[in-house]
């Protein structure tokens, strides 16, 4: 009697740590980004500020967010185990292997210099600092590649989120310790991961799904340089775990199940609690929107959702719609804030994507004047609504309308070839891009061509056929039992995955090349993906069982499914994924720094190092910086050059001037080579995983320009 009453208690408490540990990380960036936001908006974000109202708005979303939990997993000390390993592995194996992106060539470098500037300075925009130069010149421009010039200042590219998480690992360690802040981001993403499959599919899976998870590469790729696709999974799929247990609170009983079994109450579970906690997931589901604009399209099935249970509760679901409301104000604030985020400091960026951003809005827009009129007019739709799902095999057509999009999806590269001829300046550089790889692949040239019509297979490189076909099947078997109503909390997941997941395919939007192009798939496509492909081989493992079936045959499926999702993700992530790139980097940048004079006002007057250099020297270095309008070719006319540097020292700082090669420079005076990095970057493959880096060269030369006279 006493060994089952320990065994009652310990199941429960083991769970109980696996529910707080997959949250919680949750907590931590959601509190830390509603306290730094309006920090950020006023020039306030420093430490001395920052980090106690952090901890307080943190400690505030923990109350809320995790007393009171009900016990929504059960789960062994083992399993628990198996999860945290898992991610301390990732975060281990990836900060051994950091990137050091801080030259910027592409997004990585933009978010880390983003971070470094506000660790160093706590406010936006960047100011030109043009009494650094003697003034205004129209031969002088302060933007770079990353960094618009907008209203007299410059402003970072991309949505400030990130870069507000990144910074923490500045103030504790500089630019190393913000190099670091990816790593534990991954360790995190794959707690909640782990935390949302042991809701949905039952703990023993979760360790398989946070293994298979963790050596994915674009999850690799993602967890080791400053992206934003992995704190936007956090907060996507930890609104998620979030709704969850508070829709567990509100009826009081054990999830794991697609029946779950009546419990008595559970101490502290109820509509208060309940309704708290929906309005966090909210919260947190908007707040994705400060860290991606596109954030709003994986959102939208949560807007949807929200509407949907006040139209139950309008028409007679009392039980059901209690969370509708709270969840949608939660969803409102934190979108609120996104979008003002994105208007008051990512303006320039917001423009740069109009022809994507205008649209989705639009979208957006219909969708919610849609939800609010079907909440509205839910009484009068009920009937309508009960009499269309009673079509006979309705269940059977969702089923085979999952599986038919999944096969369109296999047969696209046959029925489409996805093209953008270039129009724009933009699209010139990417089809530049585009051209330069197709020639080093030994592909035909076309700049125009997208390969879009190929991102099914870009799953499946990633995550390999086995978790590809598991993951159909399962989100098949799911529809046809949402329609039949006996799978209720698996609506909002699938949705999520489901919508995400065939918008990002039919159009990724990003330059196509591997693994760049695999990022678009981190945010939700591959974690859904793998937490439907457990929950299929639990299905596939209790099948077995009603079918007779003795329990090592059942453990034998187990093991094989356990293989066949593992082997593959491993053998594809084996070809990069112990080869760190852009390393050197750090050291590289701080020689140069150390180079440059203590008042020196840097002018950069070669073309592709000041697209790479400026805000580097404005940001690492803490020097002011410009570039000089290109004449012919890449460099500037020598006239300017010389009346800029006679302007410098009349506002009584050194001139200095930045080049790639010497020869740039020997007309002004005597060159010095102050970066000579070698190191390796990332593949750029079109039509397959990557498989090797290559090599990256930076140099960089200076000279302090000999007197002349003002021209």
């Amino acid at each position: 009697m006493t060994t089952g009453w320990l065994d009652r208690t310990r199941r429960p408490s083991a769970g109980r740590v696996l529910a707080v540990v997959s949250v919680a990380p949750v907590l931590v960036l959601a509190g830390w980004l509603l306290a730094g936001l309006p920090l950020l908006l006023l020039g306030w974000f420093r430490p001395l500020v920052a980090v106690p109202l952090g901890l307080a708005v943190v400690a505030l979303l923990c109350r809320y967010g995790l007393r009171h939990l009900p016990d929504t997993v059960e789960a062994t000390a083992w399993q628990v185990t198996g999860v945290v390993a898992a991610a301390l592995a990732s975060g281990i194996f990836n900060g051994l292997l950091h990137g050091e992106q801080l030259i910027v060539r592409r997004d990585p470098a933009t978010y880390a210099q983003y971070g470094v500037w506000l660790a160093r300075h706590g406010s936006l925009p960047i100011p030109f600092q043009e009494q650094a130069f003697g003034g205004t010149d129209p031969a002088l421009h302060f933007d770079s590649v990353g960094f618009y010039a907008s209203g007299g200042a410059v402003v970072p590219q991309f949505m400030p989120g990130a870069p507000m998480l990144h910074v923490v690992g500045a103030w504790l360690g500089d630019v190393a310790g913000l190099l670091l802040v990816p790593p534990v981001l991954g360790a995190a993403a794959v707690l909640v991961l782990a935390g949302v499959v042991a809701r949905l599919a039952g703990a023993r899976w979760a360790p398989l799904a946070a293994l298979v998870f963790a050596v994915c590469l674009p999850i690799l790729y993602t967890s080791r340089t400053t992206f934003s696709e992995i704190p936007s999974l956090v907060l996507l799929f930890g609104g998620l775990a979030l709704l969850h247990d508070a829709e567990a609170r509100l009826r009081s009983r054990v999830t794991g199940a697609d029946h779950p079994p009546p419990m008595p109450s559970v101490a502290g579970s109820g509509e208060g609690p309940a309704r708290a906690g929906a309005a966090l997931a909210g919260l947190v589901f908007g707040l994705a929107v400060l860290i991606r604009i596109d954030g709003l399209r994986d959102v939208l099935p949560v807007l949807v959702y929200a509407g949907l249970l006040i139209a139950l509760r309008r028409a007679g679901d009392r039980d059901g719609g209690r969370l509708g409301v709270p969840l949608l104000g939660g969803l409102a604030a934190g979108t609120g804030l996104g979008l003002a985020a994105a208007y008051l400091l990512s303006r320039p960026y917001l423009r740069y994507l109009s022809d994507s951003v205008i649209p989705l809005l639009a979208i957006c827009g219909a969708v919610v004047l849609l939800t609010v009129v079907a909440a509205a007019l839910a009484p009068r739709l009920a009937a309508p609504l009960r009499r269309v799902a009673g079509i006979p095999r309705l269940p059977e057509i969702a089923a085979g309308l999952v599986v038919l999009v999944a096969a369109a999806f296999a047969a696209r590269p046959w029925l489409e070839t996805v093209v953008r001829p270039p129009v724009t300046r933009d699209d010139r550089v990417t089809a530049q891009f585009i051209e330069g790889v197709q020639r080093i692949n030994r592909l035909p040239i076309d700049g125009s061509r997208l390969y879009y019509e190929n991102s099914a297979y870009w799953v499946i490189w990633y995550v390999g056929l086995p978790v590809a076909i598991m993951a159909t099947i399962a989100a098949a078997v799911l529809a046809r039992r949402l329609v039949r109503g006996t799978a209720p909390g698996w609506l909002l997941p699938l949705a999520v995955i489901g919508w995400t997941t065939v918008t990002t395919l039919y159009r990724p939007g990003i330059t196509p090349d591997q693994p760049w192009a695999a990022r678009r798939l981190v945010p939700v496509v591959i974690p859904g993906l793998i937490l439907l492909a457990v929950w299929g081989l639990r299905w596939a493992r209790d099948r077995a069982r009603r079918s007779g079936y003795g329990q090592g045959v059942l453990r034998g499926l187990v093991a094989i499914g356990a293989v066949l999702f593992l082997v593959p993700p491993v053998i594809t992530s084996g070809g990069t994924a112990f080869s760190p790139v852009d390393r050197d980097e750090l050291a590289a940048v701080e020689t140069m720094c150390a180079a440059l004079p203590p008042r020196a006002s840097v002018l950069v007057v070669e073309r592709v190092t000041a697209a790479r250099f400026t805000q580097v020297v404005r940001g690492v270095c803490g020097l002011p910086a410009a570039r000089l309008a290109v004449y012919r070719g890449d460099v500037p006319r020598a006239a300017d050059v010389r009346r800029l540097s006679a302007r410098v020292r009349a506002a009584g700082r050194t001139p200095v001037l930045l080049a790639a090669e010497s020869r740039q420079l020997s007309g002004y005076g005597t060159p010095v080579h102050i970066m000579n990095l070698r190191t390796r970057q990332d593949d750029r493959s079109l039509v397959g995983p990557p498989n090797n880096t290559w090599s990256l060269a930076a140099d960089v030369w200076m000279t302090v320009p000999r007197g002349h006279t003002d021209t």
